[in-house]
């Protein structure tokens, strides 16, 4: 399986005084730290993950749905459909070219969701955006005309003839409300930094004191290790943000593996 990670922050829009002369570099420090922090609570699954590179194989329609016992051309197996006229037919799943508009397409399965397409090379060589699109968040379907290759070499670099890698970055795109929620906790971890501490106001993310006693005043507080246990900063935004998006606390989104479906080989390269 691909390891997405995260490798650049998330926007944000930090709502809280910070010292003017506070370091640049603390602050992008902190608001990396944020989102590496909420994309783990979140699930894996929002914002941008790392440039991740996988040397495919095409997927082939006719492979998985025409029956093995089926002798005829290979166009596919059969798949019912209703007609205009209210009769149900049955139509090639693949390279039929009527009014079912069903036509086989070259394409190949990633581990998405697909965030963006950085870079597709084949035969050493870089094809334009216009030549594929990503259907489904995790098919990358060629539309030129062309086809993905069926077989490469594996052994060579993918600069080479005779070669396909494709270059992506996973994840759903963050919308306002993840800013919101990542420049909360990012204004909070820089207040709890010793190189703001001091300069800002107090942090509000919970500390490891469970109770207090004061001029005979006797105040219990929520045991911060259990807010952390259970998937949440302490911060309300924050929370509210990853309540919605993770209601269930998951740590990895969910997978379906079928033996039906080659996955693309991931590569180190570059």
């Amino acid at each position: 399986m691909p390891r997405h990670e995260v490798c650049e922050p998330w926007p944000v829009e930090l709502c809280c005084d910070l010292p003017e002369d506070l370091d640049q570099a603390v602050i992008d420090r902190w608001r990396m730290v944020a989102s590496q922090i909420l994309w783990r609570m979140s699930g894996r699954r929002w914002g941008p993950s790392c440039p991740v590179t996988v040397r495919p194989c095409a997927q082939s329609c006719v492979e998985t749905l025409m029956p093995t016992s089926y002798s005829g051309p290979s166009t596919g197996g059969w798949v019912p459909y209703l007609g205009a006229d209210g009769a149900w037919r049955n139509a090639r799943a693949c390279g039929c070219r009527s009014s079912c508009s069903c036509t086989e397409l070259c394409e190949v399965r990633l581990d998405g969701p697909v965030h963006d397409i950085v870079e597709v090379l084949v035969d050493g060589q870089a094809l334009v955006p216009e030549a594929y699109r990503v259907d489904s968040a995790n098919m990358l379907v060629r539309v030129d005309g062309e086809c993905w290759p069926v077989c490469q070499d594996m052994a060579a670099p993918p600069t080479e003839p005779g070669t396909a890698a494709i270059t992506y970055r996973t994840g759903l795109p963050l919308d306002e409300s993840a800013t919101a929620a990542v420049s909360e906790l990012t204004c909070e971890l820089i207040k709890a930094c010793p190189e703001a501490a001091g300069s800002c106001g107090p942090c509000r993310l919970p500390g490891n004191m469970t109770r207090a006693v004061r001029q005979g005043v006797t105040v219990e507080m929520a045991d911060p290790t259990m807010i952390f246990t259970d998937g949440r900063t302490g911060l309300p935004f924050c929370d509210l943000w990853l309540s919605t998006v993770n209601p269930y606390r998951l740590a990895s989104p969910a997978r379906v593996y079928s033996p039906d479906f080659r996955r693309p080989r991931q590569t180190t390269w570059p």
